[in-house]
């Protein structure tokens, strides 16, 4: 089957993902506005909300994850309780996440081998992998992987600056390299059930197996994209998210995703490069903060 057929496919996936969820929550909303409950959501206006996500998503796109900048926003200011944040994270957010996947699949390309076996895996890791991970040590592993980022930050600066042959530009994996990169995108789907972001990192693993940085977007995204669905649509059958700024949210975070894509598929290889290791470097030092939080 040619690459373009694989990608059209996994496209069409995402699209029924995509839109089984937007009726689930649109039906949801308009329920809870019908049933006059609007005012439990006076936090935040629609604009703010369309803004703010536009601004997220777009960094998102860029690699930085949305999780963590909007937990910050929307908590200093107060926009959405604690106890419907992780929710209304995962809620906000699919559809952005899901457009982004659907555009880096269909305009980057990527071997079909390689892009659905590393989608796959990272799917049945977050699955399978979610009862052994839940017993490692949150602070340990953000610890080396802070560590892990922070020399491929290393390794590529080094060869940006022809210190030493690094780097790749192939589109897919054979062989050796991509039972590694299954397996490395099957351990960080696990990862992700402890709140650790899959994004940097399969920058990292990816430009570590010789791949052009570029096919990390397809993989990193699509990765997540097939998850959240899931997720978010547990959490509207619960009432545990926030209606308004999901809905505003998706809104304005299709638009920064847009913006960023464009962006990123514009940039010379050797740019792209310094901006995937200013992301790393942003995790790097974001995961060793954190782990220094963890008991």
């Amino acid at each position: 089957m040619s690459q373009e057929m694989i990608a059209r496919i996994v496209v069409i996936l995402l699209g029924i993902a995509a839109l089984m969820f937007a009726i689930i929550h649109v039906m949801d909303y308009m329920k809870f506005r019908k049933a006059g409950r609007a005012g439990e959501e006076k936090e935040g206006s629609p604009v703010l909300f369309a803004i703010s996500s536009a601004v997220i998503n777009f960094f998102d796109t860029l690699g930085i994850g949305s999780f963590a900048p909007a937990t910050a926003f929307y908590r200093q200011f107060k926009l959405v309780k604690d106890q419907v944040l992780p929710g209304t994270l995962n809620a906000a957010f699919c559809i952005p996440v899901i457009t982004q996947a659907m555009i880096f699949i269909t305009e980057v390309k990527v071997e079909p081998l390689t892009l659905v076996s590393m989608l796959a895996s990272a799917m049945i890791g977050a699955v399978v992998g979610a009862g052994v991970v839940s017993k490692f040590n949150v602070k340990q592993i953000r610890l080396y992987m802070s560590i892990a980022l922070f020399a491929v930050v290393l390794i590529m600066g080094a060869g940006q600056l022809k210190l030493m042959p690094v780097g790749g530009d192939a589109v897919g994996l054979t062989g050796i390299k991509l039972v590694i990169g299954v397996v490395g995108n099957f351990v960080l789907g696990a990862l992700m059930t402890l709140g650790i972001g899959l994004y940097a990192p399969c920058l990292a693993l990816v430009y570590a197996l010789g791949l052009s940085p570029l096919v990390a977007f397809p993989i990193m995204m699509g990765s997540c994209a097939f998850l959240m669905p899931a997720a978010s649509i547990r959490f509207i059958k619960e009432g545990a998210y926030n209606r308004k700024a999901t809905f505003f949210s998706a809104i304005g975070g299709i638009v920064g995703v847009f913006i960023a894509v464009k962006l990123v598929t514009s940039l010379p290889i050797s740019t792209l490069i310094w901006l995937v290791m200013g992301v790393l470097l942003y995790t790097s030092i974001k995961m060793f903060l954190d782990s220094k939080k963890v008991s």
